[in-house]
């Protein structure tokens, strides 16, 4: 089914770097402009450890949504910070352990609209939609998720590598907390967050490179180990905890990494 994809039209600005499509370069997509190639190979010279992490939490991703849809019996997912669509999104995954899952997608950047279609074959059970909406934007995205999800019903809210862009100031604990107390019990948190004690010098490097490149209000902020798991307060953490990204439930990918990958990730149910 394809939903019409909801918001304005925003011009895009391709001369400054955006998070969904340096992430698109990492992944060696062809969705980007040179500002997002730019900023994604200065970041990744300053630390070699993030395109195999950016991959690493793509996979972490699919083991999240697997578990979620199979052994939780979650059937539907708010997806924010969805990023520009790439294979095994959110709602593939979703489907093919429940052809009746169904999905939100929510992202800020013009470009993801622009490809929402893609995000938005879904199989004929179920349902997918897209908002383009700032994280911060909470009582929207609810509203407009109300839609087409049942919010009395447990859903998977997945906030993967997309807090690191809501810097202190704008409290995304308190975003966070928000989103979750919208949500029936027995909801999801999956969230992975780039890490500010792994490889620390290199992440402060990379994050420098990607920041002076970054679109305003888009620059990103990592956290540490207590600062990731702090997200999870409300939740009861799942097992192996906050961890690094290969760490979490493995499924045998057998991807070795070259070092330690500088990302925090975990699942937690409300």
């Amino acid at each position: 089914m394809y939903e019409r994809p909801t918001g304005p039209m925003v011009p895009i600005n391709s001369s400054v770097a955006h998070p969904a499509r340096v992430y698109n370069a990492w992944l060696g997509g062809k969705d980007n402009y040179l500002a997002d190639r730019e900023a994604a190979e200065l970041a990744a010279a300053a630390n070699p450890e993030i395109v195999p992490a950016v991959r690493a939490n793509r996979a972490f991703l699919g083991r999240a949504v697997r578990h979620l849809a199979g052994e939780a019996g979650i059937r539907q997912f708010l997806d924010i910070g969805t990023g520009i669509p790439a294979a095994d999104n959110t709602h593939e995954v979703a489907q093919r352990v429940d052809p009746g899952a169904r999905v939100v997608y929510v992202d800020n950047d013009p470009i993801v609209l622009a490809h929402a279609r893609a995000l938005l074959v879904s199989a004929a059970e179920g349902r997918t939609d897209y908002l383009q909406a700032d994280l911060r934007d909470v009582d929207r995205i609810l509203a407009a998720a109300g839609k087409t999800l049942d919010l009395s019903q447990p859903v998977g809210l997945m906030l993967v590598a997309v807090l690191q862009y809501v810097p202190d100031a704008d409290d995304p604990y308190d975003l966070t907390r928000r989103l979750l107390d919208a949500l029936a019990p027995g909801s999801h948190l999956v969230l992975s967050h780039p890490a500010a004690d792994i490889g620390a010098e290199k992440v402060v490097e990379s994050m420098r490179a990607y920041n002076e490149r970054a679109a305003e209000h888009a620059g990103a902020t990592p956290r540490t180990h207590a600062g990731v798991t702090r997200f999870f307060d409300s939740t009861d953490l799942l097992a192996p905890g906050v961890v690094q990204l290969p760490e979490w439930r493995p499924e045998g990918e057998g991807v070795a990494a070259p070092g330690p990958l500088p990302m925090w990730c975990g699942v937690g149910r409300k």
